[in-house]
């Protein structure tokens, strides 16, 4: 991939949209959602404070991460579509 993220950005592999629901029905693709999922590829140093030092971010790349419906921008990068989006649209990490 060559995608390099930048400040507080990270770019985040979406995970594939469910096919069927719970109760095994095929979804056509006109009704798929769009995945709110991924796995965190790309991390950016941080965010630049007022003091001249970066903020940490709270995530690392392998992390599986929730965000927003409509957070980020998503990308195509060799077929594969990515969300880059702000360390703030994260909702939460996946633990495992």
């Amino acid at each position: 991939m060559n995608i390099r993220p930048l400040d507080d950005r990270l770019v985040v592999k979406q995970a594939e949209a469910e096919t069927k629901t719970a109760s095994g029905i095929f979804l056509p693709e006109g009704a798929k959602e769009k995945p709110t999922r991924g796995k965190v590829i790309s991390v950016g140093p941080g965010k630049m404070l007022d003091s001249g030092n970066r903020a940490p971010i709270a995530v690392n790349v392998g992390d599986e991460v929730y965000y927003g419906k409509y957070a980020g921008t998503e990308v195509k990068v060799n077929d594969e579509k990515f969300v880059i989006l702000r360390e703030s649209d994260l909702l939460g990490v996946v633990e495992k």
